[in-house]
């Protein structure tokens, strides 16, 4: 056999050997990997996760783990110290694409409104986080914390003002806690504080009223003329008399916040809780629930009037009627209970 004929053989081996590896490497690495039917799935792994627990976490979303594996360790991803988090898959990934994708921590778009109390804060967060409920409100209740910036167990849910917020999965609930804190002392811009400070209110007295003004109208437009009534009472030393304390102190006593009451009896007004702004001078010790922003801005820029009364009003309906003298409020009072019951609301 010639030289030429023996180096053709071995170019012509060299070539098919090269394909077939060309093959294997698509097939392993640049192939689709990925079975499930939607656009895209995202994976979470917990904190401390070892790489086996990081491959459970995946293996229901992988076509084929082998190949997975093949390119994990080749990529040393199998070594990697930190693989916690949130990660996003798409379908028709290969496996080297989701071994980069386990690269990438991707932020949890957190939200949350409308939380009557901090454990009901801390379930909405424990949802959206892999920090528990349990964890957040240990983390948010911990008394060097709450000392150290003046707040206690009534007044902390003051802290978190609803928006819009991103945080990493795997954020531990301190870390949680503690950015939240940063974005509310964000929020109490010296524009802010001087308005509360002219209210002669601190941050957390006007988030206690804001949380009554919110619970009394979702109408924007009139909760600066709801503030302001709250704010004329506070001033001329007469109880608040506001309804939503009172439901908030008949829960609270009651140990019930699941029951529903649309309408305040009069025994209800005798709850002995320092939430009950009928039976207690100002304003309660915490919030009733968490404000938004319109309602905590309609406290700190109230309008201005001499209205010290106001009820429901029966013909706009979601709105108030207010009154400045007993005489005019008891008159609007009358339409609203003679209202109520012709609608059969007991309670």
């Amino acid at each position: 056999m010639n030289t030429k004929k023996i180096i053709y053989i071995f170019c012509a081996l060299v070539v098919m050997a090269l394909a077939v590896y060309g093959i294997y490497l698509y097939r392993t690495i640049f192939a689709s990997n990925t079975q499930f039917a939607a656009s895209e799935v995202y994976v979470t792994i917990p904190s401390g996760a070892s790489y086996e627990q990081a491959k459970a976490a995946v293996a229901p979303f992988v076509d084929d783990l082998d190949k997975f594996e093949q390119v994990a360790q080749k990529k040393s991803y199998s070594t990697r110290k930190d693989k916690a988090g949130r990660f996003l898959i798409k379908k028709g990934m290969n496996s080297n694409e989701i071994v980069n994708a386990l690269r990438q921590n991707i932020p949890v778009k957190l939200s949350f409104n409308n939380q009557e109390r901090l454990e009901n804060f801390a379930g909405r967060i424990g949802a959206q986080l892999e920090a528990d409920s349990l964890s957040v409100l240990n983390a948010c209740l911990d008394p060097q914390f709450l000392a150290q910036n003046g707040l206690n167990k009534n007044n902390v849910l003051s802290i978190f003002i609803p928006n819009s917020y991103e945080f990493f999965w795997n954020t531990s609930a301190e870390v949680f806690r503690d950015k939240m804190l940063k974005e509310y002392h964000k929020f109490w811009t010296k524009a802010r504080l001087e308005q509360a400070k002219k209210l002669q209110l601190n941050p957390e007295e006007v988030i206690a009223l804001a949380s009554i003004v919110h619970k009394e109208t979702v109408k924007a437009d009139e909760r600066p003329v709801v503030a302001g009534v709250y704010l004329n009472r506070l001033q001329k030393g007469i109880k608040l008399e506001a309804d939503p304390t009172v439901i908030y102190a008949v829960k609270a006593v009651s140990n019930d916040f699941n029951q529903v009451i649309k309408r305040v009896l009069y025994k209800d007004l005798e709850t002995n809780s320092l939430y009950n702004t009928y039976k207690f001078n100002g304003l309660p010790p915490g919030p009733i629930a968490m404000p938004d922003i319109s309602a905590i801005d309609a406290v700190l820029n109230p309008a201005q009037h001499n209205y010290i009364y106001f009820c429901a009003s029966v013909t706009r309906f979601g709105y108030h009627e207010f009154a400045v003298t007993a005489a005019q409020h008891e008159v609007n009072r009358h339409k609203y209970v003679a209202w109520v019951s012709a609608q059969g609301i007991k309670r």
